[in-house]
């Protein structure tokens, strides 16, 4: 039984492959619509022929990349079931300790360095293709160092989850999920609280706005939308990437405004601030809290899901699986593997959610700002600095696109109805 579910999971994947293979290169999605040729939106009016040309092939690898690395770590997870390594572990871990939760970080500590071990060569990959392409400037040895961090950090995040839920389903096979749910409430809020100033400083350098000038620019459109803030930071990311980026992030005491520093040094004062104001508009409209209830709530949905698929697969294939109760530990791959295929399954729909949020947030910058040609300018800059599709295909957009494409976001501002104290709409010209 193990082997033919195996076999049939690489003929299924690999057929998977050859699909997005060609849909990806071959389908001709994402071509520019005649109606948009031309305009501000269209990528020959504002990119190099260079830019161009490294733009499409950047942006096909990356979503070719994104489609199957996800199924890909889905057959891992199997194959560490099938193969009986998972129950290995967790005979290795009980061998050198007496207590549950040192075993629980045993099993742990063996499993995430497998999964590190086995998906190192993509996450290379993706790296040198990021740096290859001119997006990543940021050092091999620097590159492994926040490697280290994040299986650092994660470990100890999942020895939390981990060792609660199964303590959980330990006590309550039947409804450990809702028990679980119910503590990701606190847990979520305490993490997002925290990251900010505890998780966040661990990768890079944070520091007050070294431009007062600027930084009193956005103070002031803070206090014109009502938002309590003393400070604006800047980060280090110029040794790292040529992209850019600016965001609002944590919650209450801990909140800030933070501005790459590659946006202050490629952006103009202008730009700068229409996405500040953006920003802003999540904070006014409360998008944050709206993002934890929706997290929560699909975390509950997710989790219910999960224990009833669970006890399905482990009641007919737990032999196959070397899973004999879903309290034991080594069932974690299992969960693994369903908890990922849920988020990917979901994706569509807290992705279309978000990409509405940020069309609110645009709308609200550029009735605060007035300046669309600012608009126009920062969403053409940041299309270039991270070698963006205008108009990904559709199955990209579903799956990847958290944002509007820059197609949308451009002829939004364009089509937008003039506010009173609006600047000259401008058309970049082509370089």
């Amino acid at each position: 039984m193990a082997k033919k579910m195996g076999i049939v999971a690489l003929l299924l994947f690999g057929a998977y492959v050859l699909c997005m293979y060609w849909y990806i290169f071959h389908s001709g999605g994402g071509t520019l619509p005649r109606a948009f040729q031309g305009t501000a939106a269209d990528p020959v009016m504002f990119m190099s022929e260079k830019e161009l040309n490294l733009s499409i092939e950047y942006s096909k690898i990356r979503n070719f990349l994104f489609f199957v690395v996800t199924p890909f770590e889905w057959l891992v997870y199997m194959a560490i079931l099938l193969m009986g390594v998972s129950r290995y572990f967790e005979k290795v871990a009980a061998s050198q300790s007496k207590w549950k939760l040192l075993q629980n970080a045993g099993y742990l500590f063996l499993l995430s360095f497998l999964l590190y071990v086995v998906l190192f060569p993509i996450d290379y990959y993706r790296y040198y293709l990021s740096k290859s392409y001119g997006i990543s400037t940021q050092a091999f040895s620097s590159w492994m160092r926040d490697g280290v961090i994040d299986f650092w950090v994660n470990f100890a995040m999942t020895f939390i989850v981990v060792s609660v839920i199964y303590w959980l389903i330990q006590k309550s096979a039947k409804r450990w999920w809702l028990y679980a749910w119910l503590l990701t409430i606190p847990f979520t809020i305490f993490v997002m609280f925290i990251q900010p100033v505890v998780i966040d400083p661990l990768y890079n350098d944070f520091y007050p706005l070294k431009n007062k000038e600027l930084e009193t620019k956005i103070l002031a459109i803070a206090d014109q939308a009502q938002i309590p803030a003393e400070h604006v930071y800047e980060v280090n990311m110029a040794q790292k990437t040529n992209a850019l980026n600016a965001y609002v992030t944590g919650i209450g005491s801990n909140s800030r405004i933070v501005l790459w520093d590659t946006t202050l040094n490629r952006l103009t004062d202008n730009e700068i601030l229409f996405i500040m104001a953006h920003e802003m508009g999540h904070y006014v409209e409360k998008h944050i809290y709206f993002g934890i209830a929706g997290y929560l709530l699909l975390t509950l949905i997710g989790l219910w899901i999960t224990a009833k698929i669970m006890r399905w697969t482990i009641a007919k294939y737990g032999k196959a699986l070397k899973i004999a109760k879903i309290n034991d530990i080594h069932s974690l791959p299992l969960f693994l593997l369903i908890t990922s295929f849920l988020l990917f399954a979901s994706s569509p729909l807290s992705n279309y959610v978000s990409r509405y949020q940020e069309t609110r947030a645009d709308n609200y910058a550029i009735a605060m700002m007035g300046d669309r040609t600012a608009a126009v300018s920062a969403f053409q800059k940041l299309t270039i600095s991270g070698l963006s599709e205008v108009n990904p295909p559709l199955l990209v957009k579903w799956f990847r696109y958290t944002h509007p494409t820059m197609l949308d976001r451009i002829m939004k501002v364009a089509e937008m109805e003039q506010p009173k104290n609006d600047k000259p709409l401008k058309e970049e010209q082509k370089k």
